[in-house]
């Protein structure tokens, strides 16, 4: 895998992309605005992700905010009053947002959210979409759409309460009050926290460990986490099957068992 960088950029410079020995990073670029989402950078969201998809090269995204003061705040207030502005209005946002939205939640690689500052709001739905979510202890989450009138879709809610149970997520909604990382740790809404000056090389070394191992065998198993959440009868048991196959007959299957037998690191390539 090529250790070069080329970053691409989407929305205006506000979504960055670039890729280096196997891993492709995500950067959402509003620092002004703490990374508020605008319905821009949700496109851009969803291209970056399509070139992603699109190379056989990557085989895990980081997702990040830039500087230090946040992951991503939530949507960009700024935008309420002209796209969010009654119940039409917000069906309408969501029609301009879904492709990214949607995007994100069928990305076929592991994504990783690594996370600093504020992580709130649609920021927080972000996150939860992530595979993994790894958090530097400056880091603080919530949902505060009690404190701003507005209703989370249930698909928002539907992942809240998978990742830390209903009781846990009635706190956080009925009281649009933020908690700490150690706390997030705690209710399981992130997986790992990290002081500030190791998150860098602990999402690093994560990326390059799951980078490292067979891609038919990762996505094997997200198709299956996927489907083990969902209703039986939305279950695409013929996918999960079908990548379960894949696996057995694939040339990394028959490299890893080599690999073994040798005491050698396999080299996995994907086919």
């Amino acid at each position: 895998m090529d250790g070069a960088r080329m970053t691409l950029d989407f929305a205006g410079s506000k979504i960055l992309a670039d890729s280096a020995d196997g891993i492709g990073r995500v950067v959402f670029n509003q620092p002004e605005k703490r990374n508020a989402m605008s319905v821009a950078m949700w496109e851009g969201l969803g291209q970056a992700l399509d070139h992603f998809a699109a190379d056989p090269e990557v085989r895990v995204v980081v997702l990040e905010g830039a500087g230090d003061k946040a992951f991503v705040s939530g949507a960009d207030i700024s935008q309420f009053d002209a796209q969010r502005s009654d119940a039409e209005a917000q069906r309408a946002y969501e029609r301009l947002t879904a492709a990214g939205r949607d995007k994100l939640a069928a990305f076929p690689k592991p994504v990783i959210a690594k996370i600093r500052g504020f992580c709130l709001g649609g920021g927080l739905g972000i996150a939860m979409q992530a595979d993994l979510r790894i958090a530097a202890e400056d880091a603080s989450f919530g949902i505060p759409a009690a404190k701003l009138g507005l209703a989370y879709g249930f698909g928002t809610v539907q992942l809240l309460t998978g990742l830390v149970g209903p009781a846990h997520a009635r706190m956080l909604l009925y009281t649009g009050e933020r908690v700490d990382a150690w706390e997030a740790e705690r209710i399981g809404l992130v997986n790992d926290v990290v002081p500030v000056e190791l998150l860098d090389g602990t999402v690093a070394k994560l990326a390059g460990t799951i980078a490292a191992n067979a891609p038919l065998t990762i996505r094997a198993a997200k198709l299956s986490i996927a489907a083990a959440a969902q209703d039986p009868a939305a279950r695409d048991m013929a996918g999960v099957q079908a990548a379960f196959a894949a696996c057995f007959d694939s040339a990394d299957y028959r490299e890893g068992r080599r690999a073994f037998l040798e005491k050698r690191k396999p080299r996995f390539t994907g086919i």
